[in-house]
């Protein structure tokens, strides 16, 4: 049955269960690993910004990750575990943090790690100037003292609940070498497995092996990212063996790949959370009565199997699904076209006075699909919905700086920490609040969270912020999309690429098999 006849027939829709992992054991009992060999990666989304500090995007992210690391990280359960501090503390009243580093620590230019490192590092992130994304970590830091090479004494003004989470999320907890930082968009510098050595924008970053590496070296001499944001033309790299594995399988071959026996695929739950957004400074979004209509119009399950081919599962609610902070009681609204014909009437809009515009970016072919499918649902309720589809360099300058937009659409990956999801996305004062979204109510609440160091109360804090988007359809929540990587036979250690944040990529334990 095609898409579209599903979407016209269909009266019941079942969403994916949630899984992860996927790939069965005995693809992974292998020999002993060997090394040597170049990994050629086929990824789904160009890199943006080589300076781990300032970027806000997924898709460096998951390069980068492979380049620097970050003095705490988080293990399979997202629990803060050491990283390049192979030991911390925090003061019973939650003022002040002590970080014991890893002695003989290198970073890619053959220089030690000490805490003046740190010091640099946090102080860079902190500093207005930088641009860096996670700066409000470091708001109430007072100050940071290094008292001998290998520790660092971090004093807070106020407490910081989030802090070490916080951390562990590397744009903020990476450690970058003394004075590095005005070359570290060009020439990024850190700690990690693999050491930078060439960026052809929008066609293939190259990294070599850091033989050097702390937690000791990798097996594959290099690994080329070679940009390809067009679906087709990367799977069909991986089926003829150009590419030895990609991410993101197109949504619709993902089954026909899974019974390829020549090929391997492993599939995860959940990779990012797409929202459709409206933009706060646009009049009629101004309005609470039209962003609520808007959500009614939607179908959501409908539109997670029409333009996601069933790969994921709709939520009302952004937040990891094993968080204790998910709200549970939250439901999405259900599609009601008469409801929002009548509501839009009572705010001043009737029946085909509504023109809006729909940006979507052509890097994420399914936010197209979804734009398309709206279009019908909102003519049904007499709205006019037009779309412009925008490469994603001009997705992020129109809509991501310049705010030029009246209606998109986007996904969220790795924001598996609270402070980091609703502070940076919904505060007012958030880095990636986009929307321009001014609630006072979501302000005072993810302040109080921050002061809230009782874990269960603080996630109590957070289901009421969700509830308060919710209530005020800042943004429509859709659904969690499901991750996937295509691979040769070739490519060992699969099960361990994946960053427990379900986003980044690792390769320090893959090999290939001769």
């Amino acid at each position: 049955m095609k898409r579209r006849d599903f979407l016209r027939t269909s009266t019941a829709i079942l969403g994916s269960g949630i899984f992860m992992g996927g790939l069965p054991t005995a693809l992974f009992a292998q020999d002993t690993p060997v090394s040597g060999g170049t990994l050629i990666w086929g990824h789904s989304e160009t890199t943006q910004n080589l300076d781990m500090h300032q970027t806000g995007t997924a898709s460096s992210g998951r390069v980068l990750q492979n380049i620097h690391s970050s003095i705490v990280t988080v293990d399979a359960n997202l629990k803060v575990i050491p990283g390049l501090a192979e030991s911390f503390e925090v003061a019973p009243d939650g003022l002040t943090y002590t970080f014991k580093l890893r002695p003989n620590v290198k970073f890619h230019n053959g220089a030690v790690m000490t805490s003046a490192d740190v010091k640099y590092s946090f102080e860079r992130c902190k500093d207005p100037a930088t641009g860096a994304v996670n700066f409000e970590v470091f708001n109430n830091v007072a100050a940071i003292e290094t008292p001998d090479d290998l520790t660092v004494v971090i004093k807070m003004s106020a407490v910081n609940a989030p802090f070490l989470s916080r951390l562990a999320e590397n744009g903020a907890g990476v450690i970058m070498p003394v004075d590095s930082g005005p070359t570290q968009g060009t020439n990024p510098m850190g700690a990690g497995p693999f050491k930078f050595v060439s960026y052809e924008v929008g066609t293939v970053v190259k990294m070599a092996r850091h033989d050097d590496y702390w937690d000791g070296p990798a097996f594959l001499d290099a690994v080329e990212a070679r940009e390809i944001t067009e679906p087709t033309t990367r799977l069909t790299g991986l089926r003829t063996g150009e590419l030895h594995m990609i991410n993101d399988i197109p949504l619709d071959r993902v089954g026909e790949i899974e019974a390829d026996a020549g090929l391997q695929v492993k599939k995860w739950f959940p990779l990012n959370f797409d929202f459709i957004n409206m933009n706060h400074t646009y009049e009629p979004f101004k309005d609470k009565r039209v962003r609520v209509a808007f959500d009614m119009i939607i179908d959501k399950e409908a539109l997670m199997q029409g333009a996601l081919w069933g790969q994921g599962a709709t939520t009302p609610s952004p937040s990891f699904p094993t968080d204790a902070a998910f709200n549970t009681d939250l439901v999405q609204r259900p599609q009601d076209i008469e409801g929002a014909k009548a509501m839009l009437a009572e705010a001043g809009y009737p029946e085909g006075s509504l023109n809006i515009v729909f940006k979507a970016t052509t890097n994420y072919p399914y936010h197209i699909e979804t734009a398309q499918i709206l279009v019908e649902w909102f003519k049904a309720a007499g709205v006019n919905l037009t779309i412009e589809q925008l490469t994603w360099a001009d997705w992020l300058s129109q809509c991501w700086v310049d705010k030029d937009y009246q209606m998109t659409m986007m996904n969220f990956f790795t924001l598996w920490e609270s402070d980091f999801l609703y502070y940076s996305v919904w505060n007012s004062k958030g880095a990636f609040n986009y929307r321009g979204i001014s609630d006072p109510i979501i302000d005072e609440l993810t302040e109080k969270a921050r002061i809230t160091v009782d874990d269960a109360a603080r996630a109590d804090v957070y289901k009421a912020v969700q509830k308060q988007i919710f209530d005020e359809a800042h943004d429509v929540l859709l659904w969690f999309r499901n991750g996937t990587i295509g691979a040769q036979p070739s490519v060992m250690g699969l099960d361990t690429v994946v960053h427990p944040n379900g986003s980044n990529l690792n390769f320090h334990k893959v090999w290939l098999k001769a």
